[in-house]
């Protein structure tokens, strides 16, 4: 490569870097594979090194990644916490061992190796006075990080008080389980919220929340695996080290391998990579580090990385197979996947048999056939994934696949929204759908049925006792009593909860059918305008569409909702059941707040922000979630952040939780 191409690829590479490194470190949501990302690095450093003259500090080769995120205060660490040099084979291992040797050649000391996994999650220090924890810090960009010590201390493995009385400051890695990133996933499916790419970026984002009550919701946790800072105390090695923490009552990394050279830290590395698949916790690699401490302050560091430690990163493992058919599942939000059954194969010490292919957008991208030789892959402990199509095997006998139009389950039609990869079953009484649809049903912002939970519920689906919504309604004292620890009493409760919820207002039961992009505020609308659920459904699209704060897609949303078969069904047997199909009477009607548009921000002490936003409405007024030239007033409780200030900027009358009270007197 002459040295323009080269110029020019290096300015490329760069950009398409520090994009990928913002979405990776700062976003907390990938757009591409660890690997890819890695990819890109090598032939960068590479490049930078076979072209000197166009390296520079501010390359990412050359500098660690991640930023503080607003409304962090800012700590600096006191001892730069660094990232790791990456290789991916053996050899360069060795070379890594040589440039060890050379620059220690005439020391004494014995070069120790000690070989650990490489945890995949988001790195923390953690600062202890007197052995108790006084603050905790992101990475950020190496040097500065996120001050996130509420957050940490919601994690249940991260001691608050050290068994001993002393200064210490330590680097740990901040982590998900494998089983409680499924476990976290499938909450999230059954809320119909979007799923966590992987569980590093669960981790990452789960620390980086501005409210720590969110971060105590998610299931962290924390491996130590470095000493940054200690007083009073003196180690010869990092072993010893770890040792220690342990002692102290930290959550230590627990695979640390000591070895006596390089060719036993080769064996611990290959011994890890075979077992990484019973590993509790995801890994993207092995770290080897010099043990002796004396000789890593010989070694001494860069700019970036330490010059006494390295990353061995796994290379993802391919095999060739056979796409035997192409089936359709239905998740319990309704979305169909298309999945891949496979000719069983072995791969990264895994049986696969069948992998997701995500939605049509992917098959047709891949261009996959259903007997097409296919390339597996599955890095570290990664879901395993179809990487391309080996077409030159092709026989001409491979069939195409076409998105069913019908859900494969219940027979609802199937359809896919604008400007969503997803095709979803539109069918209410989906038994795949059932669980989530019920939970929903019940809530709060619902039917509001207080004690009938998501665990309760799944009782109820398991025993044959709901097998759709309206079946509720239908639940006898014994057959609570019997699924209950507490018997008759806490039956009886939810019965009458159960009836109560039959007398609510129709906007309640309009918000509780989950109709696709129909929230509370919507609800009230629409209630408000047409009065019965008859009326509702017997409702053209042209007189939807011009009910107050309705938009065209929202319109579309329920004029096909209350078409469907399965919707009609429904609304029947909850009639039957007795529950209120019509708006009911607004007394004593105050519209104190009619025309006024509120933007709330900030924790509020006396209410939530659901409970402030139903105030405002039942006065008449509107709120809005982005502050504008026509919002007339921005609530502003504890920690406002940008919609206040935004507030200030445009000159929008901001109001206490007190003025807030004074109003609705």
């Amino acid at each position: 490569m002459n040295k323009k191409d080269a110029k020019k690829r290096i300015e490329e590479l760069r950009k398409t870097v520090e994009y990928h490194a913002k979405k990776y470190y700062d976003d907390d949501s990938p757009e591409i594979s660890d690997f890819e990302y890695d990819m890109l690095m090598v032939e960068l450093r590479n490049l930078e090194r076979e072209f000197p003259e166009f390296s520079s500090s501010n390359s990412l080769t050359q500098k660690v990644g991640g930023t503080v995120k607003k409304g962090f205060k800012e700590v600096v660490h006191e001892v730069p916490l660094q990232s790791l040099q990456d290789i991916f084979s053996f050899e360069e291992l060795i070379e890594f061992e040589e440039r060890i040797n050379k620059q220690i050649s005439k020391s004494k000391e014995k070069t120790n190796y000690v070989v650990e996994t490489k945890i995949d999650g988001l790195s923390a220090a953690l600062k202890y006075e007197n052995g108790i924890l006084v603050e905790g810090a992101t990475r950020g960009n190496g040097l500065v990080g996120e001050d996130v010590t509420e957050n940490l201390k919601t994690i249940k493995t991260i001691p608050q008080k050290l068994t001993e009385k002393i200064n210490i400051t330590v680097r740990g890695e901040v982590f998900i389980s494998k089983k409680e990133f499924e476990e976290l996933n499938e909450k999230r499916a059954i809320d119909d919220e979007p799923l966590f790419a992987n569980a590093r970026n669960a981790a990452a984002g789960s620390l980086r929340q501005l409210d720590s009550n969110i971060t105590k919701e998610r299931p962290l946790d924390i491996y130590i695996f470095n000493v940054q800072k200690i007083e009073g105390k003196k180690f010869n090695s990092h072993y010893e080290e770890l040792n220690y923490l342990e002692k102290l009552g930290f959550n230590v990394n627990p695979v640390r391998i000591l070895c006596k050279n390089m060719e036993e830290a080769v064996e611990a590395i290959k011994k890890i990579g075979e077992q990484r698949e019973q590993l509790t916790f995801g890994i993207d690699g092995a770290v080897i580090k010099v043990d002796n401490l004396k000789l890593r302050e010989e070694l001494g560091q860069t700019a970036k990385t330490p010059r006494w430690a390295i990353a061995y990163k796994y290379p993802p493992e391919k095999k060739e197979t056979i796409l035997k058919d192409i089936i359709c599942q239905v998740g319990r939000t309704g979305v169909i996947t298309p999945m891949a059954i496979l000719e069983p194969v072995s791969v990264a010490g895994s049986t696969i048999t069948k992998t997701t292919l995500h939605n049509e957008d992917f098959i047709k991208q891949k261009d996959l056939k259903i007997g097409d030789t296919v390339i597996i892959q599955k890095a570290g402990d990664v879901i395993p994934e179809i990487v391309e199509v080996v077409k030159e095997k092709r026989t001409g006998k491979e069939k195409k696949f076409k998105m069913p139009t019908e859900c494969p389950v219940c027979g609802a039609k199937a359809e896919r929204i604008d400007g969503e990869a997803a095709i979803r079953c539109t069918g209410i009484e989906c038994p795949a759908k059932l669980l989530r649809n019920i939970i929903h049903f019940v809530s709060k912002e619902g039917m509001d049925i207080d004690g009938l939970g998501e665990i309760l519920v799944e009782q109820f689906i398991n025993k044959g006792l709901i097998s759709n919504i309206a079946d509720i309604y239908s639940l006898k004292l014994e057959d609570i009593a019997s699924l209950k620890k507490s018997g008759t009493k806490f039956a009886q409760n939810l019965i009458d909860a159960i009836q109560n919820s039959k007398n609510n207002d129709l906007y309640k039961l309009i918000t509780a059918l989950g109709i696709r992009h129909v929230g509370t505020k919507a609800a009230k609308t629409i209630a408000k305008k047409f009065k019965t659920m008859q009326q509702l459904m017997d409702a053209n699209f042209e007189s939807i569409r011009m009910t107050e704060d309705i938009g065209e897609i929202t319109a579309n949303s329920i004029y096909d909702f209350f078409k469907e078969e399965q919707t009609i069904d429904l609304i029947n047997k909850l009639e039957q059941a007795g529950v209120n199909m019509n708006a009911l009477e607004e007394e004593n009607i105050d519209e104190r707040f009619s025309g006024d548009i509120f933007v709330l921000t900030g924790s509020l002490e006396g209410f939530t922000r659901n409970e402030a936003s139903a105030i405002i409405e039942r006065f008449g007024g509107k709120v809005s979630s982005t502050v504008s030239k026509q919002t007339t007033y921005v609530l502003a409780g504890e920690a406002a952040g940008s919609k206040l200030r935004k507030a200030l900027e445009l000159g929008v009358k901001v109001i206490s939780e007190n003025d807030f009270l004074e109003m609705i007197k």
